[in-house]
């Protein structure tokens, strides 16, 4: 599975950015794909996770009601929709990919996921 992510750029505090990850090979065997975000000199934290076929999501708490996360199926494509961002949002944004295997307790855990994204940065200016 290959995962290209794109859609990052730089925003004032209170906007809004949509970012895209594209998917291609076996994504059939997927079960949960996430974003996870790193920010300078802070370890990976996890954003948000979708069970491919239901549809069925999970949120940090620190972007509850502001962020949502979304699929194309046909298109195999993920999306994370960004509101009210905050200058604390600023960060390399990843999406991921597990191998069909994760469970729902798991879904938050970096290590839970095999494909990774290269990453987009989302900078919001104060």
């Amino acid at each position: 599975v290959q995962l290209q992510a794109c859609g990052g750029g730089l925003v004032q505090a209170g906007g809004s950015l949509r970012l895209s990850c594209a998917a291609s090979g076996r994504t059939s065997s997927s079960r949960y794909m996430a974003w996870f975000r790193q920010a300078p000199g802070k370890e990976r934290e996890f954003v948000t996770a979708i069970e491919w076929s239901s549809g069925y999501t999970g949120y940090a708490d620190s972007v509850k009601g502001r962020f949502a996360i979304s699929r194309d199926k046909p298109k195999s494509t993920l999306y994370l929709q960004m509101n009210y961002l905050k200058p604390e949002d600023t960060a390399i944004y990843y999406c991921a990919a597990d191998r069909g295997r994760t469970i729902l307790s798991r879904r938050s855990e970096a290590n839970a996921y095999d494909y990774w994204g290269r990453g987009t940065q989302v900078t919001v200016s104060s």
